[in-house]
């Protein structure tokens, strides 16, 4: 174990705990690093080869959880990483042995998961884990989608648009972007399925997608309902309601 350097012995003395330290707290313990780590590792750079060697893994996933949490850009997190001690901790970086891995290196992560559908793995895989602990009830999905805003400027080296999202209208305002659609454990409220599209897609196109199989009862607004009461899908249709569709907003 190497040696604290001082600016962390001294926060590591201070006596208030803040609310960011005890969500981290949190998340080190709930989430199954070593079984996540499990899926990305065997397409992840290796150490020993020519040249500038990979950042650990431990670290990346960190950062990148992270980055979903807070919502946070590269560039933002990289800065947050130096700004921050709590987060420096929880990722495992001491700025006195070693520098904060730069946005690029996060990027080519994030990359690295797209590019291979881990995201959908790491996903499965705390599914399996929440299932697990019994935290996943499974008796009933909660289906939503919200639309993830894009810059819609073609003042970029392309000069055009990204062509994997397009604009949508909504509450008689247009939106430009990609789209999630969202299915969630009504009884835990953790989420199960997600899937992603332009903003231009009808939430209801999604609906099967966001279904485990398992569940007894569905929540959505009138649209999924109708969706459900089509002649091929009516063996199901019972099982949808729409009083709760706000909960999944």
């Amino acid at each position: 174990m190497s040696q604290r350097s001082f600016a962390s012995t001294e926060y590591a003395m201070k006596k208030k705990q803040t609310r960011r330290e005890k969500f981290l707290g949190e998340m080190e313990r709930i989430v199954p690093w070593a079984r996540l780590m499990a899926v990305i590792e065997p397409l992840y750079p290796t150490s020993g080869r020519v040249g500038r060697q990979p950042t650990g893994l431990a670290k990346m996933l960190r950062m990148y959880c992270l980055q979903q949490w807070y919502g946070l850009a590269d560039e933002a997190l990289e800065d947050a990483l130096y700004d921050s001690q709590a987060l420096r901790d929880f990722v495992g970086i001491d700025l006195s042995h070693e520098s904060v891995p730069d946005a690029t290196t996060l990027l080519k992560f994030r990359r690295l998961l797209n590019d291979n559908n881990l995201t959908r793995a790491l996903l499965d895989e705390i599914n399996a884990h929440l299932g697990e602990k019994g935290l996943l009830m499974r008796a009933g999905t909660i289906v939503d989608a919200t639309i993830i805003a894009a810059p819609s400027s073609t003042k970029n080296e392309d000069k055009a648009r990204d062509p994997e999202m397009h604009q949508a209208k909504k509450s008689n305002q247009w939106h430009f972007g990609m789209k999630a659609h969202i299915g969630v454990d009504a009884e835990s409220g953790l989420v199960h399925s997600l899937a992603g599209t332009a903003a231009n897609v009808n939430d209801v196109t999604q609906a099967g997608a966001l279904l485990h199989g398992k569940e007894g009862i569905a929540f959505g607004d009138a649209d999924y309902r109708a969706w459900a009461s089509a002649p091929r899908r009516k063996d199901r249709s019972g099982m949808w309601r729409c009083s709760l569709a706000s909960a999944a907003s």
